[in-house]
């Protein structure tokens, strides 16, 4: 590494430090304690399908002195495996009595020093299957996308303090009615992930500094995610920070996100138009509360620059500052993830005042892992002003799950309202199915509708209509094991006269995809 870039991350572990030391001084009430993440998978608590089991606090850190890690803002884990596999924590294995197949051979390498160094790799295969009607809510012929996505990673711990992550991926896209296939669909080879981290305990805090190319997930999963939808993971490239204790912890980050091209390793670059900073932090609610309450308080401040926001006719240069409440986990029977945003900030000299509320909760129905949830979520996103003068209302989720309202990828939170009642059950065995019927209005119809990438719907500006769409929605997912899943999805999108004026057509969704993780 050059000089630069070594003061860039004793600066980043110092502030990560430093907030957590602020956020310590507003909590001193805080019990020390570890908690498992909510269980509910239900689409309502941001789209986390199939049952989770939680991975165990590492075993270097006390119980006592650690933040619970299913809540350090690296995502699920279930059945030991995570989106982000970085994440997973394989040492168990250490003992060769603990390993009971040739995979698990595969998760623990040792290398040198009895163990001290060692290797754990990781791979993913999925066949996935979509097929959508009048695609783009345009009368047209059905498209079909085949899709293929492989990757592999390579996890090298030396030691206790220093790590190095390598991930490569390959994106295949076949079909009929593809219209431009992007690089995230298909791509001959891409460096997903490569970053270097460095971590260890200071006055017992738990310190650590990353740096390279890594996925994020620390923030509500409708506004920052790896998007599991696509073929390739959306990443960043930069440094993130933390330190973390027993009730509290604290993040700082700054990215830019990934550019791929569809060629090989040589043309995935950092974009240049976009750089996404801030600060996350987390607080462990009592267990006394609430009736033994399993719960997180995540506030978060971040600002995204970009050179190129497009908001109607105009493109120009917008910094947007989240100010943010994340509320998640359970409380006895009820799961909840909320969050409250607000966001300012300038485009084009002109200020942004936006709003954006996202309240899900569920219902457990009885004991145990099968016992059925009933559930809503309810949200608002701020719009106005896109198309106009003065202040910018429209909301806007940065990096969010792109298919938490729509599979078509037909919605997102900017202008609009949704309220979405939704049920999961277990009928039989392993099988878990969800339904869900979701009603979603226009905050303002002197606005447009907005597609999931944040581009509107052409003309849709123009036309009345408050009604979006009813949307209608089902799920079904099977975990053959803890690594080989199937996973069938319908959407039946209902326009409403907001889209219906404008030309667009209702559109039917089906999709089925088989995964393999090892």
């Amino acid at each position: 590494m050059t000089l630069p870039t070594m003061r860039r991350l004793r600066y980043a572990a110092g502030f990560a430090a430093a907030a957590l030391s602020t956020t310590a001084a507003l909590s001193t009430t805080v019990a020390a304690q570890t908690a498992p993440a909510p269980a509910n998978d239900a689409p309502s608590t941001q789209a986390r399908i199939g049952a989770k089991e939680l991975s165990s606090t590492a075993e270097a850190s006390p119980i006592a002195e650690a933040y619970p890690n299913a809540a350090i803002g690296d995502g699920v884990t279930a059945g030991g495996y995570n989106q982000s596999r970085w994440a997973e924590d394989w040492s168990k294995l250490r003992d060769p009595k603990k390993r009971k197949d040739i995979v698990d051979q595969l998760k623990f390498i040792s290398i040198a020093g009895d163990g001290d160094v060692y290797l754990t790799l990781s791979g993913e295969a999925r066949l996935r299957v979509n097929e959508t009607t009048n695609p783009n809510l345009r009368n047209a012929e059905a498209q079909r996308q085949d899709i293929l996505r492989l990757f592999g990673g390579a996890d090298l711990h030396v030691g206790q303090h220093l790590r190095f992550y390598g991930e490569l991926a390959h994106g295949t896209l076949e079909g009929q009615n593809l219209g431009t296939a992007l690089p995230n669909l298909r791509n001959r080879l891409a460096v997903q992930q490569a970053f270097v981290d460095l971590t260890g305990t200071v006055a017992d805090v738990d310190v650590g500094v990353r740096y390279g190319r890594q996925t994020f997930a620390d923030g509500p999963n409708l506004m920052v995610v790896p998007r599991d939808n696509n073929t390739l993971y959306f990443g960043f490239n930069g440094f993130r920070a933390w330190a973390r204790t027993a009730g509290v912890r604290a993040d700082v980050f700054d990215f830019k996100p990934t550019a791929y091209g569809n060629g090989g390793t040589q043309d995935d670059n950092a974009e240049s138009a976009r750089r996404f900073s801030g600060i996350s932090t987390g607080l462990v609610v009592p267990e006394s509360l609430f009736g033994g309450s399993k719960l997180y308080v995540d506030p978060f401040l971040w600002r995204l620059r970009n050179r190129s926001a497009v908001w109607g006719t105009d493109t120009a240069r917008e910094v947007r500052n989240f100010y943010g409440l994340h509320i998640w986990g359970d409380a006895g029977p009820v799961n909840l993830d909320w969050t409250i945003n607000y966001q300012g900030g300038s485009y084009d000299n002109r200020s942004i005042k936006a709003w954006l509320l996202l309240l899900a909760q569920t219902y457990q129905l009885g004991k145990g892992k099968t016992a059925p949830r009933i559930g809503f979520h309810a949200d608002y996103a701020s719009g106005g002003g896109a198309y106009g003068n003065g202040t910018l209302r429209t909301a806007l989720a940065p990096f969010g799950n792109n298919i938490y309202y729509s599979y078509q990828l037909f919605a997102t939170p900017t202008n609009l309202m949704a309220l979405a009642p939704n049920v999961t059950f277990t009928p039989f065995g392993k099988l878990r199915m969800t339904a869900e019927y979701q009603l979603s209005w226009r905050d303002t119809t002197r606005d447009a509708v907005y597609r999931a990438n944040g581009t509107a719907f052409a003309g849709t500006q123009n036309v009345g209509g408050k009604k979006i769409a009813d949307t209608i929605r089902f799920q079904a997912v099977y975990p053959f094991t803890s690594r080989l899943s199937f996973t069938g999805r319908y959407e039946h999108l209902i326009a409403g006269p907001a889209l219906a004026n404008a030309g667009y057509k209702s559109s039917d969704f089906l999709a089925g995809w088989i995964s393999y993780r090892f």
